[in-house]
């Protein structure tokens, strides 16, 4: 999709179009950066499908006077619900469960056979403990789980969370389940590689609903092929999609799903309606309902 924008925004400039274009409306994640708003210089207003924007260089939007909108809040609660359902599904090996009990060797009930891991009473690791990491420390917590977490900056209600801080490291040795919910920044890019994993329990599952790049590929790979962790669930990937001859999608220990993350009816019906909004405040030249902001 990024190519095909790409590709559009120099067919629009080379057929003198350029001036007429006033807003952009991302949806799918195409990369949008100061170059391509170079050549549509018309441009007063981006609007998001979503509230992840790393696909588009804000600063450059910024320096050009353009607004980014986006979507935010609406999809927290959906996100966490993935997070835990493919916590689950991993722990208790549903997708390899669902593939035995259709297939012709199910033929008899074995108490001793596919034994999974427990939930209930083990301890998540979240990373990234904003909106969605906070939706997901209460639905562990109605699990018995002992939440631990790391963020930039330590939240001052992390008692009234019922959750602990903990320094990333320290938090990777302790948690029988890892899950990222933090954007992708410069900071978090490959956050997970050959070291961090190296520091989680050869037992513990990773799980990933916030950007395929926070996580090194071919480093999960390998530690998911060497048993240096125990299993994964993915609901995006870098690249996404991943190749159809990856190594990855060849494991077991791999649960993965097609960034479905907020993919319900409620707030994808409730993200296009804001981020219409969004587009329409912005060429009328008032405040956007959210616009992104830079720290």
């Amino acid at each position: 999709m990024a190519d095909r924008f790409e590709l559009l925004a120099w067919d629009i400039a080379r057929e003198g179009l350029s001036e007429q274009i006033d807003g952009i409306y991302t949806y799918g994640h195409p990369v949008l950066n100061g170059e391509m708003l170079d050549r549509l210089p018309g441009v007063r207003i981006i609007s998001n499908y979503g509230v992840g924007v790393d696909h588009i260089n804000v600063p450059d939007a910024s320096a050009r006077g353009i607004p980014v909108g986006n979507t935010p809040s609406i999809l927290d609660g959906a996100t966490a619900d993935m997070g835990m359902a493919l916590l689950l599904a991993a722990a208790r090996l549903i997708v390899k469960g669902d593939r035995h009990a259709r297939s012709p060797e199910f033929t008899c009930y074995d108490p001793g056979y596919m034994l999974g891991r427990e939930v209930h009473g083990m301890t998540l690791g979240i990373i990234g403990m904003g909106a969605i990491g906070s939706q997901v420390a209460k639905r562990a917590l109605a699990f018995d789980m002992t939440v631990l977490y790391h963020n930039r900056r330590r939240r001052e209600d992390e008692a009234a969370l019922g959750v602990a801080y903990r320094p990333l490291h320290d938090l990777l040795r302790e948690s029988d389940y890892v899950m990222l919910t933090c954007p992708l920044t410069d900071e978090t890019q490959n956050l997970i590689n050959v070291e961090t994993l190296a520091k989680m329990k050869p037992t513990a599952t990773l799980v990933n609903v916030a950007r395929g790049a926070v996580v090194d590929t071919q480093a999960l790979y390998d530690a998911l092929r060497a048993g240096v962790i125990g299993g994964a669930a993915l609901d995006v990937t870098e690249p996404e999609p991943l190749p159809r001859d990856h190594p990855l999608l060849q494991l077991d220990n791999l649960t993965l799903v097609p960034h479905l993350g907020s993919a319900t009816v409620e707030p994808r019906r409730e993200m296009a309606r804001l981020s219409v909004e969004n587009l329409s405040l912005g060429l009328d030249g008032k405040p956007l309902r959210h616009e992104v902001t830079m720290l």
